[in-house]
C-alpha cells in the first residue's frame, strides 16, 4: 500500500452540522468552536448549519452536503431526542470503530463514567469522512484537539485520513 501521508499540508473542505432542537446561530457554541478550530488549522469550512434532532432531517443534511469531511455535534446521547446514531450509523459504508473507543477513553479521564453516555462514532459514507460527536463545547474541543485535528492533517505520520481522502483511497 502507498504511504498514507503527504509531504505538504492539504486543506480539506469540511461541513459542520449542529444537531439540536434548541440551539440557534447565536447559541451554537459547539458548532462555532469547531468552525474556529478547523479554520485555525487551515481547513475550509464550506458549510455550517443547525438541523433539528430528527432522523429524516439529519439524513437529508448529511446526504446533501458537498464536502470531503462532515463533523456533526449533538444528538449522540441516550435521550428520546438523540437521533444522530439512528440517522447516520446506517449510512456508514466503512466504520472507524477506534474513534469512539479513543474518544470515550479520553473523555473518561475528563468526566469519569459519564463518558459511556456518548455514542460518538465515525466512518466513511462512501468516500466522505464523517465524525459524530457530542453537543457540549468541551466534548467538541476534546474530540477535535485530541483526535480529529491530527487525522485531518495530511502530513501526520505514519498515517491519517486526510491523505486517504486526497489520494483517493
Amino acid at each position: 500500500m502507498a504511504k498514507a501521508f503527504l509531504d505538504k499540508f492539504e486543506p480539506l473542505n469540511v461541513a459542520v452540522i449542529t444537531i439540536s432542537d434548541t440551539r440557534t446561530i447565536d447559541t451554537d457554541t459547539s458548532g462555532n468552536t469547531l468552525k474556529e478550530l478547523l479554520q485555525k488549522d487551515g481547513h475550509n469550512v464550506v458549510y455550517k448549519t443547525i438541523v433539528v434532532d430528527d432522523i429524516k432531517a439529519i439524513r437529508e443534511a448529511i446526504q446533501n452536503v458537498n464536502s470531503e469531511v462532515i463533523i456533526t455535534t449533538g444528538g449522540t446521547g441516550f435521550t428520546s431526542r438523540d437521533n444522530t446514531l439512528e440517522a447516520v450509523y446506517p449510512l456508514i459504508t466503512k466504520h472507524i470503530t477506534g474513534f469512539g473507543e479513543i474518544f470515550r477513553s479520553i473523555s473518561y479521564a475528563e468526566i469519569g463514567t459519564s463518558a459511556m453516555q456518548s455514542n460518538a462514532f465515525a466512518g466513511f459514507i462512501n468516500k466522505k469522512l464523517v465524525f459524530c460527536i457530542p453537543g457540549s463545547t468541551n466534548a467538541c474541543k476534546t474530540a477535535y484537539e485530541s483526535i480529529i485535528s491530527s487525522q485531518l492533517n495530511s502530513t501526520v505520520r505514519p498515517c491519517n485520513f486526510a491523505a486517504l481522502i486526497k489520494l483517493g483511497y
